[in-house]
């Protein structure tokens, strides 16, 4: 007999932790957290503060904020504009927000930490020689955002920086929820599920400190008062046949009892 050749060693492939989620030329490219968290916060951002048509939201999409420098961009994560007009038809749905064309700066910045961004979304990273602003410097140093936030899920950390002259500086969220009077509206980390994912999110609520609906769960409720609706018609009109049924029954022993004092010669009809 030949003997035995060992078996080779088992492949283990590589999971989607091993594997980046960014290009190293261009880091924070999303992954799912990074698409769905910014669509609830879209989806619930409603300040009634403003119209609608004067809020605009953006969701990983391009600014262009130097004149000088046409070509120099960011792309926040998420990104709140009070003042400026949405777009009304299909075709004038933007493939940027250009700060020199708009006229209006942000009033909030998202940013979703992940590895390959923290250190740049956080502050911690230097403008090199010849080369654009950080993220911070941008938001900070050029467009003065008010207000910039970000949240981490891997710790599920939600920090809030308030600009401050010209540096920001981090507020104090008790509860990690945080009222922006301006918009009328409290930004919240908030327990549930999304997109069928439970997990911790940043979502808005209102002034009563009420969860503001998805499109989903305003469908959800939508339905319910419709099947609520529905049962209290049947209900009304399952009385509506027990009180017929209870007249006819109390006509039918109403002529019984007439036909009964004929018998022993009574007109009923007589006063």
């Amino acid at each position: 007999m030949y003997p035995q050749q060992p078996l080779p060693p088992k492949e283990t492939l590589p999971t989607m932790y091993d594997l980046p989620s960014e290009y190293p030329e261009e880091s924070g490219l999303p992954d799912e957290f990074h698409d769905f968290q910014p669509q609830l916060l879209r989806e619930t951002c409603q300040p009634p503060t403003y119209p609608p048509e004067r809020v605009f939201i953006g969701t990983d999409l391009n600014v262009y904020y130097d004149v000088h420098h046409p070509r120099w961009h960011k792309r926040p994560d998420w990104f709140l504009v009070l003042g400026v007009e949405r777009a009304r038809q299909q075709t004038d749905l933007r493939w940027s927000y250009v700060i020199w064309q708009e006229g209006i700066d942000p009033f909030l910045v998202v940013e979703l930490l992940s590895p390959g961004t923290e250190d740049e979304d956080l502050g911690n990273t230097l403008r090199e020689i010849n080369q654009p602003p950080t993220k911070w410097q941008m938001y900070e140093q050029i467009l003065r955002i008010p207000y910039y936030a970000t949240f981490d899920r891997y710790d599920n950390q939600f920090r809030l920086f308030q600009l401050v002259g010209t540096r920001y500086q981090p507020l104090t969220i008790p509860e990690q929820r945080y009222w922006f009077e301006e918009l009328g509206l409290t930004l919240s980390v908030w327990q549930g599920t999304y997109q069928d994912a439970e997990g911790l999110w940043l979502r808005w609520q209102d002034a009563e400190g009420n969860w503001i609906p998805t499109a989903h769960e305003r469908a959800e409720h939508a339905q319910q008062q419709a099947e609520a609706a529905q049962q209290q018609a049947e209900q009304a009109q399952q009385q509506a046949e027990t009180a017929q049924q209870q007249a006819e029954q109390e006509r039918q022993r109403a002529e019984r009892l007439a036909a009964r004092l004929r018998e022993l010669g009574i007109d009923p009809e007589t006063p």
